[in-house]
């Protein structure tokens, strides 16, 4: 110890060798730092730096989205734009933190004692939404808002929600809270009707690519273009799921990244087997399609997932068909395959096969043994992809021909045969698994003849008395029952559905209806049908009931219509002969949904 003032200063001990810091994954490592480097939210930056530059920041903030888009990092964002002073310490709420100073680089660590991140999935209770009740009464420490962010808000409780309620509507100037969840219709109404709210929208492929090659280039490492595509695409528009597929890509190919390494890592490589099998169905080859069935069985292949293969490439090869351009998530062999099927296969063979195989998945799924589901569906779809084209059997028809065969055996099924542009293909309808319905009927008469026979023809009806009560709602009187029928159903709709479905008329005269009952009616329904009569018309009515004498519902003749329709278009000679090739097929009526 040598001579000094005062103390001796200790010594000083050896500065340890500095340790190689832990590999942090790229979805950690290139978190958005700024507004910037968010990607794919444009119009939620717009809205933001708007109200920042107004000053009109709301008090919640709500982001909503699937997982990987950005909610948690927007919430980040968000906070450190808040509470940004500036390098000079003198800065207000930006668009553009600053990062330099102390609220952004202790907000960026997650240290800032003002910016509260808890997780709902742990903290779902009242007593976690009480502390907070209870910490926004007083003011933030340092930063200029005290900020709660809330991940997966959905999964609090009721309570919890009910009780955080009021403070979410009229919290302190100080505060702002910022949500994010996956399921924003699980967040009950009465929240969301007090934040803002953002959907942000899926990140398009393109822009993944771009991102992605900016990334592995700021890594050193070297990525194929189109590899960085099958990167994208799997991602499905969540850039936390693509930069892990990234990152599980460098470490299976190394310093280069190839797409074909990408699909092998993937499992895209067994598209190969189903492909194969795919093909064997089309030729119809049941043994070797069985055989196949086998070994993906020893593979442990589940059947369920061999079908949803076999529909995700009849769904590429309809895509190619319909638009020409190739996937990047397949080899080229594939490709070529795909292709040629698309050039091949109709439009009639593709929806068969399509509705086929999915009917076969849903027999898949509900079969108490699956295995044998699958080979009986596939051998369903074997012997479907040997029926002939309805367009070649109709054009047969229409010129005098023998229609063709459905091919048994091990034979490949006959590629199907456009019609020509003006053969009776192309005007009359086809039939295929299910046979078009007819034009709807027009709205049915009174009753027409050939659907019953009322028991009483309604008179003539005659110009009504001048009422001495006050002017009527209509004109005159109703012409007949049908006329009477939608006033009362416009006026009285549930009156109406009771005239439509549970009464026969027996006689109508302006003023007078017998009715008979055809189901059971309310006790009231006298009184209530006469005065609906006299609230459309401005007369008294008189109602009889009786039990016997009355014609058919209006319900019962329109299905005696229908069914008369039904069996005109089954007359039909071209219908008929379809009918005779497809002896399975049937006559369905189409309802338009919408």
């Amino acid at each position: 110890m040598g001579p000094g003032l005062g103390l001796d200063e200790p010594e000083q001990p050896l500065e340890p060798a500095k340790k190689d810091e832990a590999y942090r994954v790229l979805a950690r490592k290139y978190r958005p730092q700024s507004f910037n480097e968010l990607i794919g939210q444009d119009a939620m930056v717009r809205t933001l730096a708007n109200a920042i530059e107004t000053d009109r920041i709301a008090h919640a903030f709500l982001m909503t989205g699937v997982r990987g888009v950005g909610k948690t990092s927007t919430a980040r964002l968000m906070a450190k734009a808040l509470n940004c002073v500036g390098p000079d310490g003198n800065g207000g709420p930006t668009i553009s933190p600053c990062g330099v100073c102390e609220p952004c680089q202790a907000i960026a660590e997650g240290r800032h004692i003002d910016v509260v991140e808890m997780d709902a999935a742990s903290h779902t209770g009242v007593d976690d939404m009480r502390e907070i009740i209870e910490a926004v009464r007083y003011a933030s420490v340092s930063a200029r808002y005290k900020i709660y962010i809330i991940d997966e808000v959905h999964m609090l409780s009721k309570s919890a929600f009910n009780a955080i309620l009021k403070t979410l509507e009229e919290p302190p100037p100080h505060v702002k809270f910022l949500f994010a969840t996956t399921e924003v219709d699980k967040v009950p109404v009465t929240v969301l009707s007090r934040c803002q709210r953002f959907d942000l929208r899926r990140i398009s492929a393109d822009q993944l690519a771009d991102h992605f090659a900016g990334i592995a280039e700021k890594e050193g490492i070297g990525v194929e273009p189109d590899a960085l595509a099958i990167i994208a695409r799997a991602a499905e528009g969540s850039v936390r799921d693509g930069l892990s597929l990234l990152d599980q890509a460098i470490a299976h190919g190394g310093d280069m990244v190839k797409a074909a390494d990408v699909r092998d890592m993937l499992g895209l490589a067994d598209r190969g087997s189903v492909r194969k099998l795919l093909d064997l169905i089309l030729e119809g080859d049941a043994g070797a399609m069985l055989e196949g069935l086998d070994r993906a069985h020893e593979l442990g292949v589940e059947p369920g997932a061999l079908l949803r293969g076999l529909l995700d490439s009849l769904h590429a090869i309809s895509r190619r068909k319909a638009s020409g351009s190739d996937d990047v998530l397949r080899s080229a062999e594939e490709q070529e395959a795909i292709a040629r099927d698309a050039g091949t296969l109709g439009w009639p063979q593709l929806h068969m096969l399509w509705q086929l195989l999915l009917k076969g998945l849903k027999d898949v799924e509900v079969a108490p043994d699956p295995r044998e589901a699958a080979d009986m569906a596939l051998l369903r779809v074997i012997h479907a992809a040997g029926m002939p084209d309805p367009g070649a059997i109709i054009d047969a028809l229409a010129g005098g021909k023998a229609p063709p065969k459905p091919q048994q055996g091990n034979a490949p099924a006959a590629a199907p045969t456009p019609a020509p542009a003006e053969s009776p293909a192309a005007r009359t309808p086809t039939v295929e698994a299910e046979a078009p319905a007819p034009e709807p009927a027009p709205k049915p008469a009174p009753w027409e003849a050939e659907a019953a026979e009322p028991a009483v023809a309604a008179p003539t009806p005659t110009a009504p008395a001048a009422a001495p009560e006050p002017e009527p709602l209509a004109p005159s009187l109703p012409g007949d029952f049908m006329e009477l029928y939608h006033l009362i159903d416009d006026a009285r709709p549930r009156l109406g559905v009771d005239l439509h479905d549970k009464i026969g008329l027996v006689d109508y005269a302006p003023g007078r209806l017998v009715l008979q009952p055809k189901a059971p009616l309310d006790s009231d329904f006298t009184r209530d049908l006469a005065a609906a009569a006299k609230q459309v018309t401005g007369e008294n009515w008189e109602i009889v009931l009786q039990e016997h004498g009355g014609a058919p519902s209006l319900a019962e003749a329109e299905v005696m219509r229908q069914q008369a329709d039904r069996e005109r278009v089954l007359a039909d000679p071209m219908v008929k002969a379809v009918t005779t090739a497809f002896p399975d097929a049937s006559l369905e009526e189409i309802k338009d949904a919408s």
